[in-house]
């Protein structure tokens, strides 16, 4: 992603956001309905840390969570301090809460401030967090037109982003795309289970199309665990991203055009 075009999104430390974040260590947190991943990631999004990754426990109330991250992330601290945390988080967020996590748990994650939950038990001031596959498209968009991401792991994630910005996050996963479906039943990792992957990629080049007539997308991205999967042949304007792109994208969240919310 070019400088300059990088998303918007409010801070849970909005009063220190204003210096040079931008240019410090990030400890990133790639949070997933089957697994917890983490690393230490350098300004430019390269790793400074090994990853570390252990299974998402469930059910996942949100003290379970925080404890679980806590354990995970805690030896990359010991070694490597860094001032800064950011979160991707699978369901809808907003201004730091999280809405919904329809991978984790029940109506006990509504309102939660995970953000400033882990960042007192890490003893961090700085955190910030956004939907997880808007962190993944942080670092795989070019910054350019209209770009869409899309993420294929236990369930289907959305982004969209115009010119680099981080646009309003609309909860697709949960929208019908049949009669009987919701895109997270559609195309989530159970529906691969339970169709095949012989049917389940038919699934997902049909979505692509209905995307495609929905959003008139310049370039859609691919992500997510079951990207590796897809074996039919993509459009020009659609391209498979590495899964560490979440990783990686919870740098870009700490440029100071961020600080400014459109969501």
């Amino acid at each position: 992603m070019k400088p300059g075009k990088k998303p918007s999104t409010k801070p849970h430390d909005a009063a220190d956001s204003t210096g040079a974040r931008d240019a410090a260590p990030t400890l990133s947190i790639d949070i997933g309905g089957s697994g917890l991943k983490a690393a230490i990631v350098d300004a430019d999004a390269t790793l400074r840390s090994k990853r570390v990754r252990v299974a998402t426990p469930h059910p996942c109330p949100p003290d379970l969570l925080v404890e679980t991250l806590h354990g995970l992330v805690a030896p990359l601290l010991a070694r490597d301090p860094v001032a800064q945390v950011s979160i991707g988080f699978p369901g809808f967020v907003r201004d730091n809460h999280v809405l919904t996590a329809p991978h984790l748990g029940g109506p006990e994650w509504c309102g939660v401030p995970l953000a400033a939950r882990l960042g007192e038990r890490l003893g961090i001031a700085a955190v910030r967090m956004i939907n997880d596959a808007e962190m993944q498209g942080l670092a795989a968009i070019e910054g350019r037109g209209l770009e869409f991401v899309l993420t294929l792991g236990t369930g289907a994630g959305t982004a969209l982003f115009r010119d680099g910005e981080l646009m309003p996050h609309l909860e697709l996963a949960h929208h019908r795309v049949s009669k009987k479906h919701a895109y997270d039943e559609y195309i989530g990792d159970a529906a691969r289970r339970k169709a095949g992957n012989a049917r389940w990629n038919r699934r997902v080049e049909k979505v692509i199309g209905i995307l495609e007539s929905l959003v008139h997308f310049d370039k859609l991205w691919i992500g997510g665990g079951n990207a590796a999967r897809l074996k039919f042949g993509l459009p020009a304007n659609v391209a498979t991203v590495p899964n560490d792109r979440g990783i990686e994208g919870g740098a870009l969240l700490w440029h100071p055009r961020s600080v400014r919310e459109t969501r």
